[in-house]
């Protein structure tokens, strides 16, 4: 099914390529197309538009369109990516998510196939609850998942593979429950994980710290633990090994170009993003999500996406899952 949603996607959506080559019109782009991969209000979709209104913010672009193009965990817009052979003005916002998904449903795209242009953020995830839970704390949480893993739903906005699946498998496996017992449910992005959340369809969610600043910071959301080594700041939660469960888990996301571009738009991109870190609007959006800055452009990003390939389908298969 992912499979065929990718071919329709690629068939029906209409070319992305502007008619006219800005592309040797001076050192800088002008105009830029932002494919996000899965819903509104999810990961990939803020980290888009936040780095787009920097840089229209910091006059690096003259204008930023940023499209959701939605499905099969991100590999509809990996696959549409991928199709775009040779334009240097579309690039995709993506992640580890993006990595998994490939995994789990055999996507025909990798990520390997893309041009890397820029590793840009990490983030820890976070353990979350409504504000009407049952649950007050961690220790609560885990003694209702051991006593009967199957009734404890766990939503994330990750398809399997993705961030937000792969946090709470490592949680079951350190907590001595079988990752298969888990009762994992998927949304695309936290933006639609949210409702469930807040409504109590299930028991907890698990998705980026970034997504949900505004409601931990109202109240409607409360935090449980994070996934990060150290505590986070303005997040009143602890640690999940300071819980007794040893778990690391970061997350990071990062943008990718079409394949076949040309050297000139490659550079072009990469130095556009490279600009993008140096400016104040760009600095401050790091601090007010939550996210740490973890710039690594072209070539070292790409190196970095073959390290996460085969360290992700490492753990997929570990955990009995690919």
């Amino acid at each position: 099914m992912a499979i065929a949603a990718a071919l329709v996607a690629v068939l029906l959506v209409p070319p992305l390529l502007t008619p006219g080559s800005e592309a040797d019109e001076g050192s800088q782009i002008r105009s830029l197309r932002v494919l996000v991969p899965n819903a509104p209000g999810g990961g990939y979709d803020i980290t888009a538009r936040t780095a787009t209104k920097a840089m229209e913010d910091a006059d690096l672009l003259g204008n930023a369109e940023v499209f959701n193009l939605p499905g099969a965990g991100g590999t509809v817009g990996l696959g549409r990516t991928v199709a775009e052979r040779g334009n240097g003005k579309l690039v995709m916002s993506m992640g580890l998510g993006v990595v998994g998904s490939v995994f789990t449903n055999k996507s025909p795209s990798s990520l390997l196939d893309t041009t890397p242009v820029a590793k840009l953020i990490e983030e820890s995830d976070i353990v979350v609850v409504g504000k009407d839970s049952p649950y007050q704390n961690i220790g609560q949480l885990l003694d209702a998942w051991k006593r009967d893993p199957g009734a404890v739903q766990v939503g994330g906005g990750s398809s399997p593979g993705g961030p937000d699946h792969l946090a709470p498998m490592l949680m079951a496996k350190a907590i001595g429950l079988a990752p298969k017992s888990v009762n994992y449910v998927q949304y695309d992005g936290g933006g639609e994980l949210l409702a469930s959340v807040l409504g109590g369809k299930v028991a907890f969610g698990v998705s980026g710290v970034g997504e949900y600043r505004d409601q931990i910071a109202a109240g409607t959301l409360r935090v449980l633990a994070v996934t990060s080594e150290k505590r986070l700041p303005g997040i009143d939660a602890p640690t999940l090994t300071e819980s007794g469960v040893d778990v690391k888990f970061t997350n990071w996301r990062g943008i990718v170009a079409p394949p076949g571009i040309t050297e000139s738009d490659r550079a072009k991109l990469v130095s556009l993003f490279e600009r993008l870190q140096k400016t104040p609007q760009w600095q401050e959006a790091l601090q007010r999500n939550g996210w740490t800055g973890a710039f690594a452009p072209g070539e070292q990003f790409g190196s970095f996406l073959k390290e996460e390939n085969t360290r992700v389908a490492t753990v997929l298969k570990e955990l009995g899952l690919a």
